[in-house]
């Protein structure tokens, strides 16, 4: 997988919600961070890819880490925050398995990553450990045409007992977010850390 997403990294930021270059879709994804992560603190983007999202959270002052298992996407994304004058840390390592510090996050985010994961019930579990008391964890998966990814009905039976789900909600039919219209299933998931059980 790594030396896929390694290759990828030169073509990955032409799909519009990806480089965000067009400042409208731009503006759609940082309104829709804005909506979902917390007005403050430190955020794990697992599976940064080249940053886009970092580059928009730090924006709205979060203290960000990128992780991501590509060199290449890393170094990408680590030149995309110095073009934007923002400090973002970015590490490579698996989603998952973070190698970063329980409890020392506000927020997790984490955008089509979940569904490339072998085991995702694990997953959470150890994404829900690396969590503050109240932290977030907002999930952007999805099920494609393909036939790959994720229905958001298994990644909700999939949240540990110590994640409420706060909300969930389809963004298939925002073309804003896509720069085209999409007839695939994409959605978030809210959820945060209510505490051990």
């Amino acid at each position: 997988m790594k030396s896929y997403w390694d290759e990828e990294a030169s073509v990955y930021d032409d799909a519009p919600d990806h480089g965000l270059s067009d400042p409208g879709i731009r503006d759609r994804w940082a309104s829709l961070l804005r909506e979902l992560l917390p007005s403050a603190g430190r955020v794990l983007d697992i599976g940064c890819g080249t940053g886009s999202l970092s580059v928009l959270a730090a924006e709205q002052g979060h203290e960000v880490l990128g992780l991501d298992s590509s060199s290449e996407m890393l170094r990408r994304a680590k030149q995309k925050a110095a073009s934007a004058n923002l400090k973002i840390d970015f590490i490579q390592g698996d989603a998952g398995a973070p190698p970063t510090s329980l409890g020392s996050f506000d927020a997790i985010l984490g955008r089509h990553i979940l569904w490339a994961v072998p085991d995702r019930a694990t997953t959470l579990r150890r994404w829900a450990e690396l969590l503050v008391d109240s932290g977030r964890l907002v999930m952007i998966e999805g099920f494609w045409s393909t036939g790959v990814g994720l229905r958001k009905k298994h990644v909700l039976s999939a949240l540990p007992p110590n994640m409420l789900a706060l909300r969930s909600f389809s963004i298939s039919g925002e073309r804003a977010l896509w720069g085209r219209a999409v007839t695939d299933e994409r959605f978030v998931v809210l959820a945060v850390r209510s505490g051990d059980q």
